[in-house]
């Protein structure tokens, strides 16, 4: 072999082994933030019928339908990962609703609805809060599916946070 042809296939590896770099790279810096969503929490006196975890795992899948393309969404990540939010909330109030009030009365309206307030909020991987906000809500109207463990409460509850964290246009 030429001492020619050998430079050319040195530098052809040494050009593909650089660009075989800068796509690592290029897919590094396109993965996505890691969102951890954590089991809400009960204010003090607060009465809520429903299995916290199975709420949790709403959340996930709401925010994984709703925002996977946005946030790889787990119950928990690694303490040193880099690009993670924690998700954090509390249920502040909950009402049980009124199934006559809902279909006598409200016709489609918000009156008789089981309902709930949550406070909600973000924190970034050094514990700084990115985004706080608190929202009611409410049992999806004329839904008669009922979870035993997570209630007619659990799919609105998902679909809340997840528009709202798209609201908050987080940088990634």
């Amino acid at each position: 072999m030429k001492t020619g042809d050998r430079k050319k296939i040195e530098f052809a590896l040494l050009v593909f082994a650089g660009m075989l770099g800068l796509g690592f790279l290029g897919a590094r810096a396109e993965e996505k933030p890691t969102l951890v969503v954590h089991a809400f929490t009960l204010m003090p006196g607060v009465t809520w019928p429903y299995d916290m975890d199975e709420m949790q795992s709403a959340a996930i899948t709401a925010l994984q339908a709703k925002d996977g393309e946005t946030f790889n969404v787990v119950p928990e990540a690694a303490t040193d990962q880099a690009g993670v939010y924690v998700l954090d909330g509390e249920v502040k109030e909950w009402h049980k609703g009124n199934v006559a009030e809902r279909f006598l009365l409200a016709a489609g309206t918000v009156a008789g609805r089981e309902n709930a307030k949550i406070h909600y909020w973000l924190t970034d991987k050094n514990g700084k809060k990115v985004f706080d906000h608190t929202d009611t809500i409410r049992q999806v109207w004329l839904e008669n599916g009922h979870e035993k463990s997570a209630g007619m409460l659990a799919k609105p509850f998902g679909d809340k946070v997840a528009e709202r964290l798209k609201e908050a246009n987080l940088e990634h």
